[in-house]
């Protein structure tokens, strides 16, 4: 099936690995192109080496940055001409339960979770034009939490009434938005929370048995299913939450 990508230029926050970096694997791989951030210049600078020059531009930018949505969509529209949507992702933030994770820990998180994604959010919808997309990267603790991830229990739900919200108000300018639940995929942000426990192996064991697939997702799987939520080929869905999870969710 023809994604109807070829050409269109998007922007993917968080995207130097893990994630992101597999949905711009994803978007390349269709004829897309795609400007990538991270907070590590470095790994900004080798994910663009792996993709291509001519298929991608890199941006260090951290979204608890006021400026730094924009910053990204100057970088899209100066160096491919257009810009036809974002992903994005602002990783996860520490772990610990609700009540002993510090107010400083909830501040830093909330600007940089929360408020930055619904700033960037706000800023992209701004420069897209009909047929543009918007994707939130969340978690599937915004349905079901997380045991020992209290802050992102918090502000992830918020997330998607966020998205929601954004996608009534969007939508009649033919904007979608939508939000991405990704479930344990073996990415590096599982392989620290499993390190965390202090027997990793064991925990990693634990949740492939809590999948029904039986095992751990691939960042790629996710990748497939973002760069097609992206694509015009999804053009009649919005304000939807897509878990890729390997049915670990167990709500209807």
């Amino acid at each position: 099936m023809d994604l109807g990508l070829s050409g269109r230029v998007y922007v993917l926050t968080g995207a130097s690995r893990g994630l992101g970096f597999a949905t711009a694997q994803g978007l390349v791989a269709d004829g897309a192109k795609v400007v990538i951030s991270s907070r590590d210049p470095e790994r900004v600078a080798a994910a663009v080496e792996r993709l291509g020059a001519g298929n991608a531009a890199g941006v260090a930018a951290d979204l608890a940055d006021p400026d730094a949505p924009q910053r990204l969509i100057d970088e899209a529209t100066g160096r491919f001409g257009r810009l036809d949507g974002a992903l994005l992702s602002v990783g996860g933030p520490p772990p610990g339960t609700a009540g002993r994770v510090t107010d400083e820990q909830w501040r830093s998180a909330f600007e940089s979770v929360f408020l930055g994604a619904v700033r960037a959010a706000r800023t992209v919808a701004g420069a897209l034009g009909s047929g543009g997309a918007i994707g939130l990267v969340l978690s599937t603790s915004a349905r079901m939490p997380i045991p020992n991830l209290g802050i992102s229990n918090g502000l992830r739900p918020g997330l998607v009434g966020v998205a929601k919200d954004m996608s009534d108000e969007y939508g009649p300018r033919g904007i979608r938005v939508f939000s991405l639940l990704p479930g344990r995929i073996f990415t590096d942000r599982n392989r620290e929370l499993f390190a965390a426990t202090g027997d990793a192996e064991r925990a990693q064991a634990e949740a492939e048995a809590a999948v029904p697939l039986g095992r751990l997702g691939e960042p790629a799987e996710f990748g497939r299913v973002a760069a097609f939520l992206l694509s015009p080929a999804a053009s009649y869905l919005t304000g939807l939450t897509v878990p890729v999870d390997g049915g670990a969710l167990r709500a209807l």
